[in-house]
């Protein structure tokens, strides 16, 4: 049987591994979901970059430009921050909703458990009764 820490935390070795399962995707989603917002603001950054070293254009306009191409990165940043972090709270909801079915399942064998110990400390009382009568 495992510890309940280590039941909670989704690491005991035996079972069904469903809350281990679910902590490994949430970590694989949040990893992907971080790679790509990386990867999104290094090709805006360099998209900017080589607009600027091939713009055949005045001053006044590169610098209207960049102002322009920054507010668009700023807002599509800003998108994909509120995406990731959507996703988050799905997914944190999600374990959570795990965790708290995980611990009703263990308070009910925890339940199950009293009630068979009682019962044996039950009969056992009574044999003794027994044999203190038939003595």
């Amino acid at each position: 049987m495992c510890h309940p820490v280590s039941t909670f935390a989704g690491i005991c070795p035996k079972g069904d591994g469903k809350m281990e399962d679910s902590t490994e995707e949430h970590n694989s989603s949040f990893q992907s979901t971080k790679s790509m917002l990386i990867g999104f603001l290094v090709g805006g950054l360099a998209g900017a970059g080589a607009m600027l070293l091939l713009a055949p254009q005045s001053g006044a306009e590169t610098r209207a430009q960049i102002r322009v191409k920054g507010i668009q990165l700023r807002d599509q940043a800003a998108a994909t921050v509120k995406d990731a972090l959507e996703q988050a709270r799905v997914e944190t909801e999600e374990m959570a909703a795990g965790v708290r079915e995980k611990a009703g399942e263990l308070k009910h064998r925890g339940q199950e458990k009293l009630v068979e110990q009682m019962d044996r400390a039950s009969a056992a009382l009574d044999a003794g009764k027994k044999a203190v009568k038939s003595d």
